[in-house]
């Protein structure tokens, strides 16, 4: 062991002189005017950012302030600052004319605040320089400092002082990042569901197969109006409110080409069952209709102009005053007809009859609908009121019923909700922000109320309605789109926290406490026990870039450790870009469908996981223990030093890899020292390692002789062994341990302790 520490040790010195410091500029955040994007935030508080004459530190001005009551403050506000590239934060400060000011600072991380400081009492017309450290206010090596404030601690006013000269002091710029990650194989050990690396949409069978993707999902809007007998969709505001024609008139052709595609590809089929009680129609020879014509309705904002001109958005326009407004006096059966369940029964017939039950191939997993809360908007055109909490329960407790009397196997999904407030509130009360569908409903939240809802109706009937609670999940800071502006790549690294991290508060409008698996975990387990999880939306964007990448590995990682049953990421990226390959990661690292674990084990990582996470798992295939390394910076290596234990490795560890050049790389093989392996991991980057298992020790019995077996022990060198005995192969007692070999040694045991059959087990 003094050896394996003392290898570390030089180790970790060698890193030390690899990594440079290389010298960056200080932030200026005032010097006679604010600077670098820095905003007022203030309460209470009056300031001359160009105050000049007696109090002013250096240049032509400083920033005067008047704070008018109790525990308000000076606050400067900026995009999200990465403080490890800081020291700390220094001012100038001035009592004025008065002094005795009583201050305090404290920084804020995504918008939540830490402990304050406490300034000295401010001097009467003296300037005195202030510099606090990242870590005295809470905020070093974090990536998401947003904003400090320079706070009146009394509970009065208080007289006028003056700030100048404030800036954040540069840290040496980090250009490796140490990340010592430990392994450890008999902790936190539970299944990874195949499921959570699903996905929507594939563009081919060929796409199914490289992705070894076990479930592919049709969803989305134009799925709450498809008309499996027309084999027609409406594509509600997502296109002009059309009825549109499928390529084929063949009665349900789209789903069952979909159906096929998924088989093909070697995947489980997810397919929407329509409950909004509306189908459309068609024109003479399958032409489109549309659901706000501008001959009928009038003028509006938009309109399809290349290929429909007369289809509108729904938003009327006044020519002469440029007013706008939602068009309600639409007739919904311009475009669309009213139906009901029986119209979903037969088109669940249609896909038992074609595919067969589920128990025998045919679509085992049904979504009740997509994201009722919102069809007041996305499908306003048939259903401009909200639904309220009662509206989808029945429905669910139709329709959901309507497959389980055909296919009882068959696997139910709802609500598939998409996002926050839907969480929480129904359609009828984000609609109209009064609560009174809750209040109607005892004042309980939307989800937790649902499953309660379908649990005691389940209790009543004794058959289960659902099988997987489902929600839809898309981060709200800008992330799901394609900027890869450095602020927005660094809180796509970070906002992955909202899936898990009990202390994260979300940095967009929502700026609460997210923690979705947890949430969804605890909602079931008090409402509906025994409920599978799913999120069955997803997408933190930039698909063809390579911080996208990493989002998505870091995803399907937290996804795996937390224990969701199933996710379906929407949609299915191109086969070329970055962010389809870091799923291959999980699955098909290798083209040979060679993919991370399925036994979640732990990992932890000391360095903050905005910078690198590390996620671990044993295959059943062979043992393997495998461990999937993600270092989000941008620019920064990460030398990581992987310990394992409780798990006797082999020699060699693969290592596969991409990075930014868009490649699944074998590279060179690693040795350890003991159970330690290090590597260079490049900025931006995900890295699998693959720690094959050593063979499972042997013995060979030689002889018998005055009462003892006389056997070889073949094992690994230096590794310790114990020696278990049984009579029925299946409850064994251990007659020797903590055997230590070299490659081979010969040992006796007294055949009374044998009973029947022997045994080698490796001693962790």
């Amino acid at each position: 062991m003094l050896k394996l520490n003392l290898r570390l040790l030089a180790i970790l010195s060698l890193f030390a002189t690899l990594t440079p410091a290389r010298a960056q500029s200080d932030m200026i955040i005032y010097a006679d005017a604010i600077q670098n994007s820095w905003d007022n935030w203030s309460w209470n508080t009056t300031l001359n950012f160009s105050s000049t004459g007696t109090y002013v530190h250096s240049g032509t001005s400083a920033i005067s302030v008047t704070i008018t009551a109790g525990g308000s403050a000076m606050s400067l506000h900026h995009a999200d600052i990465d403080a490890s590239a800081y020291t700390s934060l220094t001012f100038w400060i001035n009592g004025g004319a008065s002094g005795g000011q009583l201050l305090q600072v404290y920084a804020e991380l995504g918008g939540v605040g830490q402990p304050a400081v406490s300034l000295p009492t401010l001097t009467a017309n003296t300037w005195q320089q202030i510099t606090l450290t990242m870590a005295a206010l809470g905020i070093a090596g974090q990536p998401n400092f947003s904003r400090f404030s320079i706070q009146n601690r009394t509970g009065a006013a208080l007289a006028t002082f003056y700030v100048d000269d404030m800036s954040l002091v540069a840290a040496p710029a980090v250009t490796n990042r140490l990340a010592a990650i430990s392994v450890d194989a008999q902790a936190n050990r539970h299944a990874i569901s195949p499921l959570i690396y699903g996905t929507a949409f594939a563009s081919s069978s060929n796409q199914l197969l490289d992705l070894n993707a076990p479930l592919h999902r049709s969803g989305g809007n134009s799925e709450t109006r498809y008309n499996w007998q027309l084999n027609a969709h409406n594509h509600a505001a997502d296109w002009y409110f059309q009825s549109l024609a499928d390529a084929s008139a063949t009665p349900g052709a789209s789903d069952d080409d979909f159906v096929a595609s998924s088989k093909g590809g070697g995947a489980q089929a997810m397919l929407t069952i329509p409950m909004i009680g509306w189908m459309p129609k068609l024109g003479a020879s399958r032409a489109r209709l549309s659901s706000y014509s501008i001959a009928k309705y009038g003028a509006q904002t938009d309109n399809d102009w290349q290929w429909f001109p007369d289809a509108g958005n729904g938003t009327g326009t006044n020519s002469v005053t440029h007013a706008t407004w939602k068009i309600t006096t639409n007739n919904p059966t311009d475009a669309n007809f009213a139906t009901n369940s029986t119209f979903q029964l037969a088109f669940i017939q249609h896909l038992t009859n074609r595919w067969g039950l589920s128990t025998n191939g045919g679509v085992r997993y049904y979504l009740m609908d997509n994201e009722h809360s919102l069809w007041q908007e996305t499908h306003r055109d048939v259903h401009p009121v909200g639904p309220t909490m009662q509206e989808i329960r029945d429905k669910i407790f139709d329709y959901a019923g309507v497959v389980k009397s055909l296919d009882p196997s068959a696997l139910v999904c709802a609500p598939d909700e998409w996002g926050w407030p839907g969480y929480f509130n129904s359609g009828y009360d984000i609609q109209n922000a009064g609560g009174v569908d809750r209040a109607n409903n005892g004042g309980a939240d939307y989800m937790p109320w649902l499953l309660d809802q379908i649990r005691q109706h389940d209790l009543i009937s004794g058959q289960r309605l659902l099988d997987y609670f489902t929600l839809h999940c898309y981060p709200q800071g800008g992330e799901s789109g394609n900027d890869v502006s450095t602020p927005i790549q660094n809180l796509r690294n970070r906002s992955t926290r909202q899936f898990w991290d009990t202390n994260y508060v979300d940095a967009s409008w929502i700026n609460q406490i997210v923690k979705l698996i947890p949430r969804m975990k605890g909602w079931v387990a008090t409402n509906y026990p025994g409920t599978k999880t799913g999120i069955t939306e997803y997408n933190w964007g930039a698909e063809n870039h390579i911080n996208g990448a990493t989002a998505q590995a870091d995803i399907l990682g937290i996804f795996g450790r937390e224990g969701l049953d199933m996710a379906t990421r929407w949609t299915t990226p191109a086969s070329s870009t970055p962010t389809f390959k870091a799923m291959k990661m999980y699955r098909n690292y290798d083209g040979a469908n060679s993919g991370f674990g399925d036994t979640s084990i732990s990992a932890n990582c000391a360095t903050n996981v905005d910078y690198v996470s590390a996620f671990a798992a044993q295959r059943s295939a062979d043992g393997a223990l495998t461990a999937m390394v993600i270092n989000k910076q941008l620019s920064a290596s990460a030398t990581t030093i992987i310990t394992v234990t409780n798990f006797l490795p082999a020699h060699p560890v693969q290592v596969w890899q991409l990075t930014s050049n868009n490649l699944i790389t074998r590279l060179n093989d690693l040795n350890l020292t003991g159970k330690v392996f290090t590597n260079v991991l490049p900025a931006q980057s995900i890295t699998l390692f693959v720690v094959a298992a050593a063979p499972a020790p042997k013995l060979r019995v030689v002889s018998m002789a005055a009462g003892n077996f006389n056997f070889w022990l073949d094992g690994q060198a230096g590794q310790r062994y114990g020696i278990q005995s049984s009579s029925n192969l299946t409850s064994w007692t251990t007659v020797q341990t903590n055997l230590l070999v070299s490659d081979s040694a010969l040992l006796s045991v007294p055949a009374a302790a044998t009973r029947g059959f022997l045994r080698a087990v490796w001693v962790p």
